[in-house]
């Protein structure tokens, strides 16, 4: 459909299609009006502290979505959707940031190639986004966001069947989602005891009314702004005498090729083979130290296209002048560690026991998918292994694994400590599983206990506090309470019974 065609539907039925341009802007009033509440959907953290994310994170994952569609013109939906729900991915922050991403994977699945989306394909990309979303935990727990996405899928699908107009869909869309954000806590016990609702699932439910706030006229706030990238340290790291080599990609078009001799060949020729394809096209991404090699035995095999020769080494010196850091020294080639660690001290305790990339963040400042992926990529290592030392980076962590063509392990630390013991059971000549099983277990074993103050009156685990009040808490559940720093560490102490 022409942008002609699509524009003259438009001008006849403003309510009952959408375009890719239409969609844009319903994306940004979303954002601004997250943005708009943002604060207060921090404040919606069970545990008194002062570590309430989930606005913030939601509203960068949205920020990056907006960047990445802010500027195209184009008119069909699926396309605009596509381009957003990857922006999305990149930059999901935290756990509700990387539901809310796999929310747009799969609300954008469904609008592929369509070029404007009425009411039932509004239904349909609900039910998909939801389906994507519960698919993408690996232990999907109820009275959360995930519950709330259904909830709007099951409200848009009713609507849908009664009517076409995309405004009275959207607003049985907002009514289920506000009703079932309010039942959040007869569904999760631990939201019920704090007295608070499910912090993601009102995130989701602001993104739509911002959404049916502009489609009624309605004023949704602040202007949009974009987000700053988290701050990524690289270890001290150099390559070896021959450098990183060249990133060889090419497409070999021909007849009969055969994908798995083809991925074997390349195997042995560099690191990071991939090699994916059919009979009559076949992709093929590898690093080697003389680019000439894979492509004379793609030019054997067919016609190539898309030929793409990077140098590395070149791009190593360009990342390293742009960080302004210190001279790097050797690492090991066959495995590399990306932590995740807040302030330069930690960052210098875990540079000190090897890990190759640092990446500043943890609570209240999650890294995104896209920031982790960068500081994955940016290792000459052959597998790398992420320690998240926060419970709210694993998700991410998790993401950025998927979109890596190298190995990637995730080891599931949630505290600094936890990254530590994990550290000191690796074995860099050891492969990737044993590491896996050694470093788990070693993590496993340790017992974090945390001071800080209470940033509201709530009673969790039968133990009342009061706003300003010093409490402890073990392995991130609260234990202890008083009114000073000594009284709670010595009552943390005898609850770890340290």
């Amino acid at each position: 459909m022409t942008d002609k065609q699509i524009s003259s539907i438009l001008q006849r039925s403003p309510r009952l299609v959408t375009d890719g341009q239409g969609f844009k802007r319903l994306v940004r009033a979303a954002l601004s009006w997250l943005q708009h509440h943002q604060a207060a959907i921090n404040t919606l953290n069970v545990y008194p502290v002062p570590d309430g994310d989930t606005g913030t994170n939601m509203v960068l994952t949205m920020q990056s979505a907006w960047a990445e569609i802010k500027d195209t013109p184009e008119r069909n939906v699926g396309l605009v959707a596509r381009q957003m729900a990857h922006g999305a991915l990149m930059g999901a922050r935290g756990n509700s940031g990387v539901i809310l991403s796999q929310i747009w994977r799969g609300f954008a699945r469904s609008l592929d190639e369509k070029d404007v989306y009425r009411a039932e394909d509004l239904a349909a990309a609900c039910r998909e986004a939801a389906d994507t979303a519960y698919r993408g935990v690996v232990k999907p727990v109820e009275g959360t966001i995930l519950t709330v996405a259904r909830a709007v899928a099951d409200a848009a699908t009713k609507a849908a069947s009664e009517t076409n107009d995309l405004v009275h869909v959207l607003e049985h869309m907002v009514f289920a989602a506000h009703e079932a954000v309010v039942l959040t806590p007869s569904l999760l016990p631990v939201l019920k005891e704090a007295g608070v609702v499910d912090a993601g699932g009102q995130g989701l439910f602001i993104i739509l009314e911002g959404m049916l706030r502009y489609m009624r006229g309605e004023p949704v706030a602040e202007d949009v702004e974009l987000a700053e990238t988290v701050d990524l340290i690289t270890s001290e790291l150099e390559p070896g005498e021959a450098g990183y080599g060249y990133d060889v990609q090419f497409l070999i078009v021909g007849q009969d090729l055969d994908v798995d001799a083809i991925r074997e060949t390349i195997a042995a020729m560099g690191d990071c083979p991939l090699v994916v394809g059919e009979p009559t096209t076949v992709k093929v991404h590898v690093h080697v130290p003389d680019p000439g090699v894979p492509i004379s035995y793609g030019v054997s095999l067919g016609s190539l296209r898309d030929v793409v020769v990077e140098d590395m080494q070149a791009q190593y010196q360009e990342f390293i002048e742009e960080q302004d850091l210190p001279t790097p020294v050797p690492p090991s080639q066959r495995l590399g560690v990306v932590a995740v660690v807040m302030g330069d001290g930690l960052a210098q305790v875990f540079q000190s026991l090897g890990v190759g990339a640092i990446v500043h963040g943890g609570q209240t400042m999650n890294p995104s998918t896209q920031d982790l992926l960068k500081a994955v990529e940016s290792l000459p290592s052959e597998q790398v292994i992420i320690l998240p030392n926060n419970g709210n980076v694993i998700l991410a962590a998790e993401q950025a694994k998927t979109l890596s063509e190298k190995p990637v392990a995730v080891i599931p630390t949630r505290s600094a400590p936890q990254g530590i013991a994990a550290l000191l059971a690796i074995n860099y000549q050891a492969d990737l599983e044993t590491n896996i099983a050694m470093m788990t277990e070693a993590m496993q074993e340790v017992e974090t206990g945390e001071v800080t103050t209470a940033t509201r009156t709530v009673t969790i685990n039968d133990i009342p506090v009061a706003t300003g009040q010093i409490i402890g808490l073990h392995n991130g559940k609260l234990k202890a309470t008083g009114d000073s720093v000594e009284e709670v560490v010595f009552a943390l102490l005898e609850e770890m019974e340290a």
